[in-house]
């Protein structure tokens, strides 16, 4: 029995040395972690949850949450621009590269939605190479009635335990803190919020706080799944930040297939750029081989479609003369801090944001995370040379 003992002893010791010297780092040093937030929402409820979620986890040290949203299956068909249109779209693939995941979508029917499950059938090649295994993964939900939402989120957990990923819940966390004279969609499973029940704005107060206990609580044990690839000697967060971005945009270029235009000239006494410390200032219109592409007012003279591809234009150029800006080489630039778009509309267009969500994605498809931007759009009863759009940008280079 003792020697049976002294064994049993050496063997716990082994299998645990890796998380001892994981403890011993969270001890010691704050490591970054990167968790991505991932959503999809009709009406946006289930996005003011994944905000929630995002600020819970940068409350933990160290931690730095990534909003996206899936793709639709089907395009929407509400004409109103939404808050989450500016949020850009998530790959598959990229799943692999973030130290933890939050999933969150509406319940449809005790189940996730269309959209979220349609994502997560494009997972099969991380599920075969077990690309996802070990990664800690949370479940927020909008529920409307609340009817079905602990089978949702349980219809959730089985697929990502198919992928064998960790599983954080929520418990009671938070129960103790929230106003008990309405209905709450906490469940100890995650986060709900009952966006169709009467009496006060949905998602409640209490509803976003838990969701943000449980973004704090999926930090930490993403903060451990990071500490303990570090002491296996693996190597897992290939995210591109802003700081030390991982792929060539050259290359990325041609992978997207994109050429980038000729440098339009000024036809002013002006720059086509100007630098100023870090920063680079860059205006641009819909030039096209020295024409305006799609000309004339968006809802009227050009319409949506037309919009978006002068957009795409428009940032083409930008990216042109930024090319020249740093030095002939794209990886010379730090990150997009800031774009401005200008659109040629009627008094009644709103769609803005739709329009503006052309350049935004493009930029964040190019240069990843440091493609992330802040954002502005105007509505402009007249633009130079009739162009529906201008775009006013602002880099940071290394």
């Amino acid at each position: 029995m003792l020697n049976l003992a002294k064994y049993l002893v050496i063997a716990l010791t082994l299998f645990n040395s890796p998380l001892l010297k994981a403890q011993k780092a969270m001890n010691k040093e704050q490591s970054n972690i990167c968790v991505l937030v991932l959503f999809n929402t009709t009406n946006g409820g289930t996005y003011k949850l994944a905000k929630a979620v995002a600020e819970g986890i940068e409350k933990f040290p160290g931690a730095t949450a990534v909003l996206k949203q899936v793709p639709h299956v089907k395009p929407r068909t509400d004409k109103d621009a939404k808050p989450f249109d500016t949020i850009p779209y998530a790959t598959a693939d990229e799943l692999k590269d973030y130290d933890g995941i939050a999933f969150g979508s509406p319940v449809h029917f005790g189940n996730m939605s269309t959209d979220m499950r349609n994502f997560l059938d494009q997972t099969i090649d991380l599920w075969t190479n077990h690309k996802l295994e070990g990664k800690p993964a949370s479940v927020f939900m909008s529920a409307g009635s609340g009817a079905g939402r602990e089978a949702a989120i349980l219809s959730f957990w089985n697929t990502l335990a198919i992928h064998g990923m960790l599983l954080v819940p929520t418990g009671i966390m938070g129960t103790g803190e929230i106003d008990k004279t309405i209905p709450q969609g906490n469940t100890a499973f995650g986060t709900t919020s009952l966006a169709g029940a009467p009496g006060s704005e949905r998602p409640s107060k209490g509803e976003l706080h838990i969701a943000s206990l449980q973004g704090y609580a999926l930090a930490k044990a993403a903060k451990g799944y990071n500490l303990v690839q570090a002491s296996l000697g693996k190597t897992n967060n290939n995210i591109v930040t802003q700081e030390t971005p991982k792929i060539d945009i050259e290359a990325r270029l041609k992978e997207l297939n994109i050429t980038l235009p000729e440098t339009p000239k000024p036809v002013g006494n002006y720059k086509l750029y100007k630098i100023s410390g870090n920063l680079v200032f860059i205006n641009q219109v819909a030039l096209k081989n020295g024409k305006i592409e799609h000309p004339g007012k968006i809802g009227t003279q050009v319409t949506e479609e037309q919009a978006k591809e002068a957009t795409k234009q428009t940032l083409l150029n930008i990216l042109s003369i930024l090319k020249q800006a740093a030095g002939g080489d794209l990886n010379n630039v730090k990150q997009a801090v800031q774009l401005t778009g200008f659109f040629y509309t009627d008094d009644n267009y709103t769609r803005h944001a739709v329009v503006m969500n052309e350049a935004s994605n493009l930029l964040v498809e190019i240069f990843g995370e440091s493609g992330m931007h802040t954002r502005a759009t105007i509505g402009a009863i007249s633009l130079p040379l009739a162009s529906s759009v201008e775009i006013q940008a602002i880099f940071e280079l290394k």
